[in-house]
């Protein structure tokens, strides 16, 4: 379904389905002459009735057989991710329904819109009605109308274009996610993000010859059996007029993941296009960035491979040298993304000499047995990162949960043979034990953070806020961290 928003400044009340935005307190003479005396007193009875009913619900009233009034029943003061969540159930009720036009009435009643933001209850709308069908025939695009009765022009311009510019973020980044790996494979992804100069970003593209001139060979050990490039590719933004130092974010970008020698299994194996999903945060945050004009400083990095078992892949028990100068013995070629962020976060660190390094990836299978798809797995040298970014997450329901980084987990990576291996042949806690290896190659102490999304950043189910697939996981959550830290 596509959404189509726009507002009314009119007195005019002609949409055959009409909703109305309510609170407890609703006198019925704030909407006198909107509606007849006969759906008044309908709606005159609901609001009798409403103390038995519950804050945030959605009903209907019947005007006729083919006509609703939507009532939506909000809390004496809503949050804005209270808003966002009741407009992302109000658009799962509009399409439920099978409603493809709808006037939104309440706006002219400040009484009500002082209780909720409604900017971020469309933002909700919008965010849930995403759908991936670039690639259905015949198939025509459904499209529901939302027209807003705002008469008094009260709309907040500012705040509408924030929002806009997170939900383009949000989607881009949902796009990369959902798309095949046939078609998003490393050579693509790279030229996608060319384009995104145009929104102010300084784009620079590391290939195979500028990468092996650099000693990136961590990186590159993962996409040798591929027939297509690897990269690593930075994009900058300077919001801030000072000369402060950038915050810095790191994403892994598996465009597929076999498995390479270590062949992964068969059974939803298809799923592995999604391996790329802490590079496409990472893309999608520095678009809302840049659209939203973030007064700061910040750098994305994206390493861009592509893990295939071709004749010249990488062996287990190869040993490769990375960015750092460590060496790693390779013992599973399907612990690949620890390869490729070792060599991304030794460079960021190196050459942008960051005030923080956040990495994203969806890292481990053992993450999702311990958190499920309700927290992403927080692993941190800083007590504050730590908490920022928790209470970041708890805002936009973005959740991520601290787990424990010790000594006796980091020696289970020594190798007998390198500097490390790339996996702990011990067993048991596998993605503290990847934290530790990533840690490893944070030289400077620089305040760092791995966030392992693999549970977060694809649902087979909706969510509150998305419609099932790419979740987007990560950008609201880091565009919050931003915006309440260091703006």
């Amino acid at each position: 379904m596509t959404l189509k928003i726009k507002y009314l400044n009119t007195k005019i009340v002609s949409s055959k389905n009409k909703a109305l935005i309510l609170s407890k307190d609703t006198k019925i003479s704030d909407f006198k002459g909107i509606f007849d005396d006969k759906t008044n007193l309908k709606i005159l009875n609901l609001l009798k009735n409403s103390k038995k009913i519950d804050d945030n619900k959605i009903s209907s009233l019947n005007l006729d057989f083919d006509k609703k009034l939507i009532v939506i029943l909000i809390a004496k003061k809503s949050d804005f991710f209270q808003s966002e969540k009741l407009g992302a159930q109000f658009y799962d009720y509009v399409k439920t329904n099978n409603i493809n036009e709808v006037l939104i009435i309440g706006s002219n009643f400040k009484s009500v819109f002082d209780k909720i933001n409604f900017e971020s209850f469309l933002h909700g709308a919008e965010l849930k009605s995403y759908e991936f069908n670039l690639y259905k025939s015949k198939n025509k695009i459904k499209v529901i109308n939302l027209n807003i009765l705002n008469k008094k022009n009260s709309n907040n311009q500012k705040e509408k274009k924030k929002l806009n510019a997170l939900l383009r973020g949000v989607n881009f980044t949902k796009d990369l996610v959902s798309e095949p790996g046939n078609i998003l494979h490393p050579d693509e992804y790279a030229k996608r993000l060319i384009k995104l100069k145009k929104f102010g970003l300084k784009v620079t593209v590391y290939d195979k010859k500028k990468l092996k001139k650099l000693g990136c060979n961590a990186l590159l050990g993962v996409g040798q059996g591929s027939i297509r490039g690897s990269y690593l590719v930075t994009l900058e933004w300077k919001g801030s007029s000072s000369k402060s130092k950038p915050l810095a974010f790191v994403g892994k970008g598996v465009c597929f993941d076999t498995g390479g020698i270590s062949l992964k299994p068969a059974r939803f194996m298809e799923d592995m296009t999604y391996d790329m999903a802490g590079s496409a945060v990472v893309v999608g945050l520095m678009k809302n960035l840049a659209l939203r004009k973030a007064k700061v400083n910040a750098v994305g990095v994206v390493g861009l491979v592509e893990n295939m078992p071709g004749g010249n892949a990488q062996r287990p028990g190869d040993i490769v040298k990375s960015f750092s100068g460590k060496t790693i013995e390779v013992l599973n070629t399907d612990a690949e993304g620890r390869l490729v962020l070792a060599d991304a976060l030794t460079f960021t660190e190196k050459k942008f000499k960051p005030n923080l390094i956040v990495d994203l990836a969806t890292l481990t299978g053992a993450i999702v047995v311990a958190l499920g798809s309700e927290y992403a797995g927080l692993f941190s040298n800083n007590d504050k990162l730590s908490k920022e970014l928790f209470d970041a997450g708890e805002k936009v329901d973005e959740k991520v949960w601290r787990l424990p980084l010790h000594k006796n987990y980091n020696k289970l990576m020594n190798s007998k043979n390198a500097d490390m291996q790339n996996i702990n042949y011990v067993g048991g806690a596998g993605s503290t034990t990847a934290a530790e290896f990533l840690q490893r190659f944070i030289i400077n102490k620089t305040p760092w953070a791995h966030l392992d999304i693999a549970g977060m950043a694809f649902s087979k189910y909706a969510g509150a806020l998305n419609s099932g697939g790419a979740t987007g996981y990560g950008v609201r959550l880091l565009n919050k961290f931003v915006e309440e830290n260091y703006e």
